[in-house]
């Protein structure tokens, strides 16, 4: 029986910095190349690791609008920028003199499928500060989606030829494990419709939380909370920390193998989710309304949690309290037998 195809990926940059590239190079592999080709993906080019440039790329380009080379996959990276006046003309591609979002459009028509990496591409990201109040001078936005409002480039009913909207693997930057699990699951032809959440993303990561995994659950259960970025206490309640609301897998799927933002005593910005970038607060600071955070966890009631945080509140241990406020363990567990 012959092996498939591997499917032909093409990589575009647009409106961003690049770290979505960088943090796919620190896939936890000693070889890059042979993990893309053990997923069954062949890379026709990427901005930034590919030796061909200039009238090489441009050859390619035209191959694959004409269907010449097969275009399996078209993953962009950062968000596309519209201006000056729906022109485009802020990003042209080099030597071409037209605009990239134009470029994008063409290549998305014949590409089976279509990747928004990173929150850039996905919503307008960080490029697209200021777009809840009007101010987007770039004009900046994601390949299907303006912040969570569907639309962006490709309009809210786009579909690629291979039926799926633009799956939308968001974060800044993305973990390198989504982007190689998504690309390996589409080679696979195991992503469907139904293994996306509603704003696109891949299930694989957005169907857990941060908080999932958290090694200060134990603080947050107790409702023991940090007072200042040294602490070992939750984060949630006076550091800004999202854990509880944001989808991501990263307290369990670690970065470089052994970290993330939390562990590393950074709150949780929510970076995977639409308009992150402007929280309309200072992102180390928790909004409260009469002394309650406003943003709760998932689906949780608000009643629900003021209660729970009463409970909790009163019955955490004299070894949780006075460590939640240190920045190194003052008090440890007892030692006692766990055995009859």
């Amino acid at each position: 029986m012959n092996a498939p195809e591997p499917l032909n990926v093409l990589w575009l940059q647009s409106g961003g910095c690049g770290g979505c590239s960088m943090s796919l190079l620190c896939a936890d592999t000693p070889d890059f190349a042979a993990l893309l080709r053990d997923a069954g993906l062949n890379l026709l080019w990427h901005p930034s690791l590919s030796l061909e440039s200039g009238h090489e790329l441009l050859a390619l380009l035209d191959d694959c609008l004409t269907g010449r080379t097969r275009l399996d996959v078209l993953c962009v990276e950062g968000a596309i920028l519209r201006g000056p006046q729906g022109t485009g003309r802020f990003h042209l591609l080099a030597g071409t003199g037209r605009p990239m979002m134009h470029w994008v459009q063409d290549l998305a028509q014949v590409a089976r499928h279509v990747v928004a990496v990173g929150a850039c591409a996905a919503w307008g990201g960080p490029t697209a500060i200021g777009v809840a109040s009007g101010r987007n001078p770039s004009e900046a936005c994601g390949l299907q989606y303006e912040d969570e409002h569907p639309g962006g480039l490709m309009g809210p009913g786009f579909r690629a030829p291979g039926g799926l909207p633009v799956v939308n693997i968001a974060g800044c930057p993305t973990h390198p494990g989504w982007v190689i699990d998504t690309l390996a699951a589409l080679a696979a032809q195991e992503l469907r419709p139904e293994d996306l959440d509603s704003l696109h993303r891949p299930r694989l990561y957005a169907d857990q939380l941060v908080h999932h995994g958290c090694t200060r659950n134990e603080y947050y259960e107790y409702k023991a909370s940090a007072e200042k970025p040294s602490d070992l206490g939750c984060m949630m309640e006076h550091l800004g920390c999202k854990g509880t609301q944001a989808h991501a897998d990263c307290n369990t799927r670690l970065w470089n193998g052994e970290g993330s933002c939390t562990r590393g005593g950074y709150a949780c910005i929510s970076c995977t989710e639409p308009g992150f970038q402007s929280p309309g607060h200072p992102f180390h600071a928790t909004p409260k309304i009469a002394g309650i955070p406003v943003g709760l966890p998932t689906d949780m009631p608000k009643a629900w949690f003021v209660a729970l945080a009463s409970l909790s509140k009163s019955a955490t241990p004299t070894r949780v309290k006075r460590n939640a406020t240190a920045d190194h363990v003052v008090v440890p567990p007892v030692a006692r037998k766990t055995h009859r």
